[in-house]
This record gives C-alpha cells, structure tokens and sequence, in this order.
C-alpha cells in the first residue's frame, strides 16, 4: 500500500468499492459514501472490467470529486483481486469495503468515528447490516445481539468468541490499515473470497470492538446475485477453506481455534448444500464429497472449540453424516426433517381451526360453480362501511342497471351504513366467499382477500381512494421507514388480477402506471365520490351542518391531517384551545383524525363547544360539503376539496420530515392549492386577516384545480357505470369543461358578522 503523500492529510476512511454488473446500482452506493456527514475519506471505485457502464459511471463521480479515485482493471478479475487492486492505492486510517450495489446508511461513518475514538482504535470494528430486499423489505441481521457493546470497550477475540458466527462477509467490518498492512491481509480470486479474509484477520487481531448500529443496507438483487446463481463456481468454496485452514498451519498460536473454524465449515457447506438455488443437480454429488474429504482432513479429533456450541441435535448429526459421507443417509435425514416441519405446519393450521380449513374448501367448490354476471360485489378501506368511489358507482350501478345485484363486503359494525338494497357480506363468511367465487364483477378502493382467485370472466375494477401526493407502490421500495412490512411482489400479484384501474386526473394516471406496472386498462374518468360536490344544493348544504351541529353563520373549518410515516404513536395535532381562541367566536373546527388512529384511545385534546370531532361520520364527502374551508397538511383530501372550489390551506409543520420519511411526487409548497401556514401562529394570522379566502389564494386554488380536477364534473361514476358494466367503449357522458361547472354553493355567509379578533400571542 502506498505511504500518504507528505504534506497530504491521512483520510479517516479508505472506502473501496468494486463495481461488476451493477450499473443500476453503483450511483446510489457512490453517493452513499459521498454524501455521509463525515467527509474525512477517500473513495477508491475499482472497475472490474465491468462490460456495463459501471466504468463511465466511476469516471463520472471522479471528476467531479477529488475524493474519488477511479481505478480500471483490464480483464474481470472477481471481487478479490478488484479489491486488492483497491487496497493497493488506500491511504485511509481505516479501511471499509461496500460491494458496488450497497449502500452506507446515513451517518454511518460518523457513528464509526464516535465508536472508533471511544473504543480505542482498535484493529478491526466490527458493526451490523440490513438486508434490502428487492421487494424493499428492510430485515436487520438476527446475530445482531451479538453486538452487544456492555463490556470492555476492545477486547480480544478469546474474549468474545461468539462474533465467529457473525456472516463472514468483509462489508460490515471497518480494519486499521497498519494491521491489514503488518498481518500481509489480501483477497484470493474466486467465490466466497470473504472468508479467507474474515476468519484471519479475526483471529490475529489485537483488539476487537463492535458498534451495534446498523451501518450498510445489504442489496439482496431478485437475480445477478451469488445466492441466487446456479453453478459450479460454488465448489470454490473449498478452496477458499483450505486457505484457512492453511492460514492457522502457519500459526501455531491459533490452533486452538481449529475445531471452532471446522463447526463452522461444516454449518456453512450444509448450507450451500441445502440452497437448491446454488448448486446444479448435476454437481451436488461432487459437491458433498468434496465437502466431506475436506471435514475429515481438516478435523481435529478430541479438541473442544472455543465457541459456544449452540447447534440442534439434528444440526450436528447433518455434520457428521457429511463428514463421513454417508450422503444417502444426509437426504434421508434432509427428507424427514422437512417432512417434519411440514408436519408441524399443518398440525399449527390445524389449530388455528378447522373451519377456516372448511371455507377455502367451499370457496373452491364455489369456483367451479357458473358465475353471476348479475351480481357485483364492492368493498372499501378494509372492510370498512358504504363510502368512496366504491360506493358512488354501486348506487350509480343500480340507477342504470335495476337488473343488477349488489353486496357489499363490510364488518357487521358498518352494516347500518348500506342502502337497503344492498346484501351486507361478513368478511369470512360463506357468504362471503360465495360472493368472491361467482360475482360477475368485484370493486373495491383497497384490495381484496389474498386468497382471491379470479376466475375468466369476472371483472376486478381497482378503483384507489385519493390522488397521490405521497409515494405509493414500488416506489416505496427504497422508503423502509414508510413500508417496514410491504409485500411488494403480493401487491403486484394482486394488481395483475385488476382489469380496471380508476383514475382521477393524467398526473394519478401516471404515478400508478410506473408505481403499479401491470396489464389492466386505466380509465382517467374522475372520482366518483366527488359527483356529490356537483349535485349538492344549498339546502343540502344547511342541512348538513345543521345535522353535524355547526352553529348558524358560524365559519366551519375541516381540520384532515394525514398520518405521520416516521412516527409510531398518533402525531402531535394543533393546541385546539388556543385555535379556537385565537381565531374568535366565528369560528368553528371540524376534526378528523387519520383512519390509522381512528381507533387509538386517547383523545389529545380538551372538550370545547366549537370543536366537533367527526372522525367516525361516514362521509367524509358530507363533511366537506358542510365546511367552509378545509385546512390539511398532506392529505390526498385536498385534492377533492378542490373540486368543491372552495379554500384550502396547507399547514405544513414538518414537511422536510414527511418528505424524507415517506417521499413526494412534486414540492407541495411551490403549487399549493391556497395559502400555507408552517406554523400555528402562521395559520392563525392566515384565517383572521382573511387571506384564506383572499384573490391569491382563489388563483392558488383555480391553477391547482385545473391541473387535478379536469374530469371531476359530477358525472364520473356515470362514466364508470356504462364502460364497465354496460360495455359503453366511448366515455359517456363527455366532461364538462371546468368554466361550466357549478359545484355546490358555500354556506350562506352570517347576516351579522362579528370582527375577526386579534390573534392573541402567549
């Protein structure tokens, strides 16, 4: 390795990245490491004659950025030999090593900077990794309580022999140079290169520390990967621990760690073994007496490892079948194990009911039974009452098609929400899978039951439930903090069984198409829960507040916040009382919670006559109608609000952090549907000097409807009625153009309006 140029500071970090087939990915991982907040390092990019633009892509970075040094082998090497070539021009303190298409989390080397100072400057540091799914499904190492750091701050390894059984990977360990450097540490060529590396520079090192903090994001590729390739390269592996074991001939002092390092062979053949994704079934034969001849010589009869022994009774017999090579006797074992895990499933299903096991019985009888074109079954938000899109195009289905049969999916709570005519279907139920199995057509804003199977000839139409702001989809893959737990491929195979999805202008039409690719027909038609905003009256319009218990004259504000991504518990909301104060007499707020916390216990904040709670009111679309003003923060609401034509406000308190946590598809702010107010104080002034309903915010308001609510006419669910049930090819009735449409009026103003009061500073 190269000795640091002298006058030239000594970088903190060397970090090498070698690239090979990972053009998708190596701009991310580069601007990883670019963009930490510590930026005390050197970047050395290694193009491993990657036949891609991986190497345009290294020159790119480096000439932008002095950091990065750009280094092209001239024939594909392997990972090893390109990260040798990586150590050989490092000058760093401390050397990391990322694979081309991971990342360094944020902060990562900073928080390797805090542990390092505190811990001594140890030889090695070892910190834990998240895998990323493709799926982008964020799951942090099991071993991470290993990474305990109670105890001395550095040890030896002797101390603390359990991080053997941490991956053997490079990647999640930062090493001190002069020791890489003193030990003569290198990579040899071919597969699992890591670990003739890992277990040497373990077990020489001086002293040991670990960081228990997630620092790099694991890529687990859908294809391309090592785990995921099949072929005989993976007998390299043996290779890889005669250099080991080779490595401890030449220490006597490490002898001790022989039967250690051989348990640990033996776990890590059965399981390339076992990953039939890995290994031909042509070669699996090879590969086990390999593996066996290798036990048996590496073995060291009579001695007791330093590691704990923590394997099942079954785990070490698996070994020593191996080691013997009795591989008949291995399958049979392999073959009963499995069965009995298959055993305990089903006795586990078994338990959780055999009449659960009787419905998807019944629901496949009713499969092959004729389906009912008359009959259409519709659902909204998870089970939840007659609402939405949903709702608008069953009432709207039974206008133009009397002939037709309709169910709506719902739990018995909200039964006294449908209309008479309509058949309420118990999620579960027989009924319910009846329906699933025979209904001509299904409808729904959410999804339906994974289990669902639709047959030739039912009709799925996707309708959605608000025009997307936030992200939504795949484009949520790289959002862990917003989608912990998304089945990215259960979404897509749900979203192949749609025929029909509903959009409410070109800009949803867009985002779904790329966040949800799949084969079904959008129909950019318009909401058909906001055709109410269109046929609503003024008496309509008393007539709600009335019911609602809005006083006369009185300005009614519908207050809709979303739902916070990066948080846990239920967001902090507005202080109402001293809203309520501050905007006067006048004045009257409507709140609704977030369907995520409609059920959360608490309440927080304090009883007031002019605060009406109307989270549980049925009709979201009856509370827009009865207010004057709608003030929200990231709600897909104001979207339709703005059909309505009436003003909007955006309080945005926290946008930087919803925007990090859960992502946006434009700045909210720089087109804005009315005024925006970034705090309480702001949002006060904004009521009570009347800007909300002022000349700029109408043409805030005017620009944003007219980019959002082009179809939003009144006649939407017509639309949808006759193109899918009626098979009507030619969208009828034709939009109305937004001069000619006439939604329904504001409350009538008070006949005799107080002054706004003063806002009132703490």
């Amino acid at each position: 390795m190269p000795a640091p140029t002298p006058g030239c500071a000594v970088p903190r970090f060397s970090v090498i990245v070698p690239a090979y087939k990972v053009q998708a990915f190596l701009g991310e991982s580069l601007d990883s490491v670019l963009t930490q907040s510590c930026p005390d390092l050197e970047l050395i990019a290694v193009d491993d004659a990657s036949p891609d633009a991986c190497g345009a892509i290294i020159d790119e970075y480096a000439a932008r950025d002095p950091r990065v040094t750009a280094v092209h082998l001239a024939h594909n090497l392997g990972l090893g030999p390109a990260r040798n070539a990586g150590l050989a021009r490092a000058t760093g303190d401390y050397l990391i090593f990322l694979d081309g298409d991971d990342t360094l989390v944020p902060g990562a080397l900073q928080a390797l900077t805090d542990r390092l100072k505190a811990t001594g400057s140890p030889d090695v540091l070892i910190y834990d990794h998240a895998r990323v799914h493709w799926t982008g499904e964020v799951v942090r190492s099991r071993l991470s309580h290993r990474l305990s750091e109670e105890g001395p701050a550095s040890f030896r390894l002797a101390d603390r022999p359990a991080l053997l059984a941490m991956p053997t990977v490079v990647w999640n360990k930062a090493y001190r140079r002069e020791y890489v450097e003193r030990e003569g540490l290198q990579f040899p060529p071919g597969l699992y290169e890591d670990t003739p590396w890992t277990y040497p520079a373990l077990l020489a090192a001086e002293s040991v520390a670990v960081l228990d903090r997630v620092c790099v994001h694991y890529r687990r590729r859908r294809t391309g990967s090592v785990p995921t390739t099949s072929t005989s390269r993976h007998l390299e592996i043996f290779d890889q621990y005669d250099r080991v074991f080779g490595y401890l001939a030449g220490r006597p002092e490490l002898e001790r760690w022989r039967s250690t390092l051989h348990r640990r062979m033996a776990e890590h053949f059965c399981a390339v073994h076992a990953d039939t994704r890995r290994l031909p079934r042509a070669g699996r034969a090879e590969f086990f007496a390999r593996a066996s001849a290798l036990l048996r010589r590496h073995r060291a009869p009579g001695a007791r490892g330093s590691l704990p022994l923590s394997l099942s009774r079954t785990d070490r017999i698996r070994h020593a079948l191996m080691r013997l090579g009795a591989r008949r006797c291995y399958r049979l074992l392999s073959e009963l194990r499995s069965a009995g895990l298959a055993l305990g499933r089903a006795a586990s299903a078994l338990r959780r009911g055999l009449g659960e096991s009787a419905l998807r019985l019944h629901y496949r009888i009713q499969r092959l039974l004729p389906l009912r074109p008359e009959l259409a079954v519709f659902s909204a938000y998870w089970h939840g009452g007659y609402a939405c899109n949903p709702a608008a195009i069953e009432a709207k289905l039974r206008e133009l098609a009397p002939g037709m049969r309709t169910a709506w999916i719902c739990d018995p709570a909200h039964a006294a929400t449908l209309p008479r005519e309509t058949v309420a279907l118990r999620p579960g139920s027989a009924a319910y899978w009846s329906a699933l199995a025979r209904a001509g057509y299904l409808v729904t804003n959410v999804n339906f039951d994974r289990a669902l199977v639709k047959r030739p000839g039912q009709v799925l139409l996707q309708t959605q439930h608000g025009t997307p702001l936030k992200r939504v989809g795949l484009d949520l893959q790289d959002r862990p903090a917003a989608t912990p737990t998304t089945d990215f491929a259960g979404l897509l195979r749900g979203a192949d069984q749609w025929d029909y999805l509903l959009s409410s202008n070109r800009h949803s039409t867009l985002v779904w198409e790329k966040a949800v690719p799949s084969s079904y027909t959008t129909l950019e038609y318009g909401y058909p829960r906001n055709d109410v905003f269109h046929r609503a009256t003024r008496s309509d319009v008393l007539e709600l507040r009335e019911r609602l218990g809005i006083p006369a004259g009185s300005t009614a504000i519908l207050y809709a916040p979303t739902h916070r991504d990066y948080r846990r518990s239920r967001p902090d909301h507005l202080d109402f009382e001293r809203l309520l104060q501050e905007l006067g007499p006048r004045f009257t707020v409507l709140f609704r919670t977030h369907l995520t916390y409609a059920n959360a216990p608490d309440r927080p904040w304090e009883p007031h006559p002019r605060l009406l709670d109307v989270s549980a009111h049925p009709s979201v679309e009856e509370l827009c109608l009865a207010s004057d003003a709608l003030v929200t923060d990231y709600s897909s609401l104001m979207f339709d609000y703005a059909a309505l034509d009436r003003p909007i406000v955006i309080h945005a308190d926290d946008w930087e952090a919803y925007e990090a946590a859960r992502g946006t598809y434009f700045d909210l702010r720089s087109c804005p549907p009315g005024a925006i107010a970034r705090t309480q104080d702001e949002l006060v002034d904004i009521f009570t000097t009347g800007h909300w309903r002022g000349s700029r915010s109408a043409q805030l308001r005017s620009a944003f409807r007219a980019r959002f609510c082009s179809y939003d006419d009144g006649h939407a669910a017509e639309r949808v009625v006759r193109r899918v049930f009626l098979g009507q090819p030619t969208p009828v009735p034709p939009v109305v153009p937004l001069p000619d449409r006439h939604p329904a009026p504001a409350p009538p103003p008070a006949t005799t309006a107080q002054p706004a009061l003063a806002p009132v500073r703490p």
